[in-house]
């Protein structure tokens, strides 16, 4: 007696049982996804800090240009070559018929700064010259880091270079609308530090200043 072979058995699975599952596999990949682009930006902490320590040291510069010129005069006209009365020869002199009148200067640090920042630059200029004048062999490596150790910052000082036994720089002290620079020359006890004059806005360049 033949027997007819019993018809195959099929399995039905449940939704309920698939649903978790895709749910669980969806997830995964988007966990995958997430992780494959996730990537240190050009914006990331690390220069948001270093943008934080910039404004930090600027706002600090600042303060340090309002605390030098704090006895000095508020900006002003610029300052003009003297002003006076002619001086008189005493009685019975006469002047030599050679002599020759000086003339006023029409420019330079005389007429084109301000009277604060004219007091301010001769505050600056001891400073610098006090702290340099001992400092043995002044390289710009050297000179770089007294000028930071006064509180002048990487940004305003440029043309820092050696010629010799000399170390050159120029000081952007422009504050308040003013145009103050300072040309210096670090050489041990022959260190010299002037005043000059930068342009009134713009970038600071090093050949665009008058002295």
């Amino acid at each position: 007696m033949r027997r007819t072979p019993a018809a195959p058995s099929t399995v039905t699975r449940s939704p309920r049982r698939l649903r978790p599952m895709l749910a669980m596999a969806a997830l995964a990949a988007l966990a995958l996804t997430a992780c494959g682009t996730e990537k240190p930006g050009a914006g990331g902490p690390q220069n948001s800090s270093a943008d934080i320590a910039g404004v930090r040291s600027g706002a600090a510069f600042t303060e340090m240009l309002g605390e030098v010129a704090q006895q000095c005069p508020p900006s002003a006209s610029p300052k003009g070559p003297p002003t006076g009365p002619a001086r008189t020869l005493p009685s019975g002199e006469t002047a030599p018929s050679d002599a020759i009148e000086p003339i006023a200067p029409t420019a330079g640090p005389e007429v084109e700064l301000n009277a604060r920042d004219w007091c301010a630059s001769n505050l600056h200029e001891e400073r610098i010259f006090q702290a340099l004048r001992d400092l043995a062999d002044p390289t710009p490596t050297k000179v770089r880091a007294v000028l930071n150790g006064l509180g002048y910052i990487d940004e305003r000082i440029h043309g820092l270079r050696q010629s010799g036994t000399t170390t050159r720089f120029l000081l952007d002290l422009r504050d308040q609308g003013g145009r103050l620079c300072l040309d210096g020359s670090a050489a041990g006890q022959e260190t010299v530090v002037e005043k000059c004059v930068a342009p009134a806005t713009g970038p600071f360049k090093a050949g665009e200043r008058n002295v």
